[in-house]
């Protein structure tokens, strides 16, 4: 169940509206870095939560309070497009008709489609994308899907904050960087709490002892100049789960060359490419049958 304030989480001011910054907002509003992203992600992995309730809880306030970002953006994107159909009026007058869509660095839809209001849609114009949310039903996993989240979003909102020359603006945004960095630091705190690099790999229930291990902490090096062997942390030493050493290998194949059975004639190649038998025919269409 949810409920609904009509007080926003933390006061959006807006100075001197900007229909080009509110652009820019929807890139941190409905973008792949944006708060719609996070909250559906953090929601339905609560709502997908199997295991001990607390991750569910913290999961739910969260996602919960993403509701509220996403307010605030919207809110900061409308306020940013007071006043803009007069100066579209004032600039499209005695110019041609590419003025309507160039608008300054304006969105053409937020006029045509919003109303001067958000929409559901990146910077670009592009509709939220529901697959880049990530709900995998592994606790480990999805909590590093969520410190990426919160790490992208938290450099996108440092960009526009960059950008921004509005005192409001500005202000809300201080705030939203502040939630990022909760949210990155809670989410470690959870891998922390589950044993961090000694869980993985992920998922830590699956036996290693079925992989091929000879590979598990093997890093292939793909690249043919020089014989010297890569430096780095992941080349040498114990691996980061401590259960394994790491080592170089050369790349090379272990497999061997790829054999395709020749077209069917229902796929219709080039008579060229037909060498299949009849007896092969025959089969297959028994399989198909």
């Amino acid at each position: 169940m949810f409920y609904h304030d009509k007080r926003t989480q933390y006061k959006v001011r807006v100075d001197k509206p900007n229909p080009a910054m509110a652009k820019l907002l929807q890139q941190a509003l409905g973008g792949i870095e944006g708060e719609i992203r996070v909250c559906l992600q953090y929601l339905f992995q609560a709502w997908n939560s199997r295991g001990p309730a607390k991750y569910r809880d913290m999961l739910l306030d969260v996602g919960t309070e993403e509701i509220s970002h996403i307010e605030m953006l919207a809110t900061a994107i409308a306020l940013n497009l007071d006043g803009a159909p007069l100066s579209l009026q004032e600039e499209a007058v005695g110019q041609n008709g590419l003025v309507g869509a160039i608008m300054g660095g304006m969105n053409p839809r937020h006029c045509l489609s919003g109303g001067l209001g958000a929409l559901c849609a990146d910077a670009e114009g592009v509709p939220f994308n529901g697959s880049w949310i990530v709900s995998s039903g592994n606790i480990l996993a999805d909590m590093y899907t969520n410190v990426a989240a919160e790490s992208t979003g938290r450099t996108l909102v440092s960009r526009i904050w960059t950008l921004s020359d509005d005192p409001g603006l500005k202000d809300m945004l201080a705030f939203s960087l502040a939630r990022d960095t909760m949210h990155q630091d809670q989410w470690l705190a959870v891998i922390e709490e589950l044993g961090g690099a000694k869980s993985l790999p992920i998922p830590n229930s699956f036996p290693q002892s079925q992989e091929k291990t000879d590979f598990s902490y093997s890093f292939i090096t793909t690249n043919l100049e020089g014989d010297g062997t890569p430096e780095g942390r992941w080349t040498s030493g114990p691996s980061i789960d401590g259960k394994g050493e790491f080592r170089v290998l050369k790349a090379e194949p272990y497999g061997d060359e790829p054999k395709l059975a020749p077209p069917v004639p229902e796929g219709h190649a080039q008579r060229e490419q037909m060498t299949i038998t009849d007896s092969l025919i025959g089969n297959i269409k028994d399989t198909l049958s």
